[in-house]
């Protein structure tokens, strides 16, 4: 189900493409020309067009189902398979859109509340341009990649830290969250 909400998110961001001429202001020069987008103009919500706004946000909402995907097609069952696909490619994830957003998105002024961001420390952050939360996002990825090298080494009671990761990078840390909770019902089992 996650991979069709990423596709619909995907339809959605096309329909802003072929109705509004610059979509998304931190990229002006993505657009089409107008001999190619339809002659209707939707409404902006701040600074991006309503199907726009709703394509990003499901893509945020809908981007774990990758994880899940992969994991389900490519992992095994080692423990390490489901270390890397449900945590270590979450907390890759983190860091490189932290990055990302804080040294080279373009940032829009003001700051919008409905800024796209794939955890609520990213959002904070793309609310706010406050370097704090930032470097919240870094902490929280950094917490991730300690707890993702000690479960690659298996160690016990990692379950706890996995779901505190797992919460601190919601909606990105759902496929941690998921692998917390297997392994903490495993041990109780």
């Amino acid at each position: 189900m996650g991979l069709y909400g990423l596709l619909v998110g995907t339809g959605l961001c096309l329909v802003a493409f072929v109705t509004n001429p610059v979509p998304d202001p931190s990229f002006p020069w993505a657009s089409l020309p107008a001999s190619l987008r339809l002659p209707i103009r939707q409404p902006r919500i701040e600074h991006w067009p309503v199907t726009y706004i709703l394509g990003i946000w499901l893509w945020i909402l809908f981007f774990p189902a990758l994880f899940f995907a992969g994991y389900r097609r490519f992992g095994s069952s080692r423990r390490s398979d489901s270390t890397l696909w449900l945590v270590g490619l979450p907390v890759l994830a983190m860091f490189g859109w932290t990055t990302y957003c804080r040294f080279f998105w373009p940032k829009l002024a003001p700051p919008t509340w409905n800024a796209p961001s794939y955890t609520f420390a990213c959002w904070l952050y793309c609310s706010s341009y406050e370097v704090v939360w930032s470097n919240t996002a870094y902490a929280i990825a950094t917490f991730g990649g300690i707890v993702a090298l000690l479960a690659v080494r298996r160690k016990r009671g990692l379950s706890y830290g996995l779901l505190a990761f797992g919460v601190l990078s919601l909606p990105l840390g759902l496929p941690v969250l998921y692998e917390g909770y297997r392994r903490q019902r495993s041990v109780t089992d």
